[in-house]
């Protein structure tokens, strides 16, 4: 078991590297080996080496049941199922890039000028390639449970992995001066990446929605007091995709009056999470909630986290170390030790340059594309809107946008035009968080105006705003300047890049939302915004809008 930790040398072990850190809720990093139990383990009573009862299988966690001197192994089931179906997700897509690369070379579709003496070693390759493929997204640790189900570190280690196969291959055929048909090879192996990429996506996507219905889950045993108890319990509760349930609480000190043998007898707990010991019985606690993963709080001393992962070794239990930081992304933070002392760097956000250039260029190069192709569903909606109600098709409103600027905001027209004159006297049924009015009934709705908000049509216009540079295809959500006027500061920091015709905030419930997490979720895009984050926000937004979830 590797660490992250002040004061002193990590025990010896597999180390993992700094570019494989996995950032759990909480700005969590991930820390895992394998090493022999030591006598903590073994010394513990025998009827706690294993939970009551027959082991659980399926998704839950698996147990080995008693090891010899009664130590303590965890492991999921559900972990070595998921992995088994990434290794078929893969293997599947170089079957079908393979065989689409091979008709498309020697079938009769496309006439080539040249064509090689004989087609055999092709067709070898054919079969040969998922086998290649998979071994190199094994090398490439691309298989490793630490960077699935969760983060962009999974997608890199996939495209690195391929891009070495098609490296070896270049290399090794002009090496060997061997004539390879090009079109095989342009065909084969971008198609396979990008069915890989796919494959990973829909997996991850399945994994999702089973962690939704509490399956597919790591049992947390979160160690450490206070607010950064707090903290990890909250993030954990608030998005079941991250994969946590937690099942108990470990202090760094005795709050008074515990037991970790019965901790329903307790009579503590955190957020409905049960007490269920301190750092000095924290062997006997991971039995009796049958945890597999430990998550250490930062405010924690080095000498007591030293005792902690001493007394974790050997028990395959995963080992998170959490940082003071929230809602900062891996692609900003990276281990820079320092005398032995291992410090998080954590770079700023880039709010300009070559990357916002490219930002701005694909908004409008998209914008363009769709309002080119969506014209007759954009003039058909139009006139629906003009000739149902009385009143323009299109409604203007003036928004804040990037540093605070003003501008005018484009929708198709869902209301009656005496909206804003009547607003006054629904305040009392205001069911929207924080500084925004929002009403699932809201009778100054047209039934028009009903079916384009269920559906988001009215948002379409905003495409002209991304055209002339006031918005973003992906942002925080463009507010109102009397919403602005009542910001405190830290809210500010929303102004800080261009608003969006979608976001985090679109695709975790939208109007559904409590206004605090609308700021938390906008606030973390500004700061951790990347093309790769734009592109995964678009795609999870067609998916938020069949939905329909918090649209009214």
């Amino acid at each position: 078991m590797t660490q992250m930790l002040p004061g002193g040398p990590a025990p010896a072990g597999r180390a993992a590297s700094p570019t494989g850190t996995q950032r759990a809720p909480g700005g969590v990093a991930d820390t895992r080996g394998r090493h022999a139990r030591p006598a903590a383990w073994d010394s513990a009573p025998p009827d706690q080496a294993s939970p009551p009862g027959q082991a659980p299988s399926g998704d839950g966690p698996g147990w080995a049941g008693a090891q010899p001197g009664g130590g303590y192994r965890a492991h999921l089931n559900w972990e070595r199922g998921y992995i088994r179906s990434l290794i078929g997700f893969d293997a599947g897509a170089c079957v079908l890039a393979g065989a689409v690369a091979y008709a498309v070379r020697f079938g009769d579709f496309v006439e080539f000028a040249t064509e090689p003496a004989s087609t055999r070693p092709y067709a070898v390759a054919t079969v040969l390639l998922p086998i290649v493929w998979v071994a190199a997204m094994a090398l490439n640790r691309a298989y490793e449970p630490r960077f699935l189900g969760g983060g962009s570190e999974e997608f890199r280690r996939v495209v690195n992995a391929a891009i070495g196969v098609m490296a070896t291959v270049g290399v090794a055929s002009y090496a060997t001066k061997a004539e390879i048909a090009r079109a095989y090879v342009l065909v084969a192996f971008p198609l396979a990446l990008l069915l890989t990429v796919l494959g990973r996506i829909i997996a991850r996507g399945m994994l999702f929605r089973r962690r939704r219905l509490g399956l597919c889950l790591h049992r947390v045993l979160v160690v450490g007091a206070g607010e950064s108890a707090e903290t990890l319990v909250r993030l954990a509760q608030r998005d079941p995709t991250a994969g946590w349930s937690v099942v108990g609480v470990v202090l760094d000190r005795a709050p008074g009056r515990h037991s970790h043998d019965r901790p329903e007898r307790s009579g503590f707990d955190l957020l409905g999470v049960p007490i269920v010991g301190t750092t000095e019985t924290l062997h006997t606690a991971i039995r009796a909630t049958r945890a597999t993963t430990v998550a250490i709080c930062p405010q924690i001393d080095g000498e007591t986290l030293h005792r902690v992962l001493w007394n974790l070794e050997g028990s395959d239990v995963d080992v998170l170390v959490s940082s003071a930081l929230t809602d900062v992304t891996g692609t900003r933070i990276s281990i820079r030790p320092v005398a032995g002392l291992p410090l998080l760097h954590v770079d700023e956000p880039e709010l300009t340059g070559s990357r916002r250039l490219m930002k701005a260029t694909f908004d409008r190069l998209v914008a363009l594309t769709a309002v080119t192709l969506l014209a007759p569903l954009l003039i058909g909606l139009g006139l629906a809107v003009r000739l149902t109600s009385r009143g323009p098709a299109i409604f203007r409103q003036v928004r804040v946008g990037r540093d605070g600027t003003h501008f005018t905001m484009y929708k198709f027209r869902s209301m009656y035009v005496d909206a804003e004159q009547r607003k006054a006297e629904l305040l009392a049924r205001n069911e929207g968080a924080g500084l925004l009015f929002k009403m699932r009934d809201d009778p100054r709705v047209t039934p028009v105006g009903r079916f384009l908000r269920k559906w988001s049509l009215d948002e379409l216009p905003q495409l002209f705003n991304v055209l002339n540079g006031t918005m973003s295809l992906v942002g925080p959500r463009p507010p109102l300047p009397a919403e602005v006027a009542r910001y405190e500061r830290d809210v500010h920091r929303r102004l800080m890049v261009k608003p969006g015709l979608t976001g985090l905030w679109q695709i975790s419930g939208r109007s559904n939302l409590a206004w605090d997490e609308s700021v938390r979720l906008d606030l973390r895009y500004v700061e951790n915004w990347t093309l790769a984050m734009d592109f995964v926000i678009l795609w999870r937004t067609v998916f938020a809008v069949l939905r329909r979830e918090g649209a009214y």
